[in-house]
């Protein structure tokens, strides 16, 4: 790989692990690693006030982390890139065997 391109590829990286660096939104991640969930389902599984979850969801879909679907009243989140799934599954490896 060309010094140039791993540069692009470190900052790429580097922004984010930036963006899930805190417990909360890692843990956000994690739970979206194993598919969609809605808003319910993530408030559940991370005991999180719905406040705290609402700021954490909307941090991570303006940084491209997340994407969101609407269907009727309800808002399903899921990872937006393979990259960032396969990233979340490999630290889980590691640190949740």
């Amino acid at each position: 790989m060309n010094p140039e391109k791993m540069k692009s590829q470190c900052a790429e990286v580097s922004n984010i692990m930036k963006a899930i660096a805190h417990p909360q939104r890692l843990m956000i991640m994690c739970h979206l690693a194993e598919g969609e969930k809605n808003v319910g389902e993530i408030l559940e599984l991370c005991e999180i006030s719905q406040s705290q979850l609402s700021q954490f969801l909307n941090r991570m879909q303006r940084e491209k982390l997340l994407k969101v679907r609407k269907e009727s009243q309800f808002s399903f989140y899921s990872i937006a890139d393979v990259k960032i799934t396969k990233l979340i599954q490999s630290m889980q490896k590691i640190f949740c065997p």
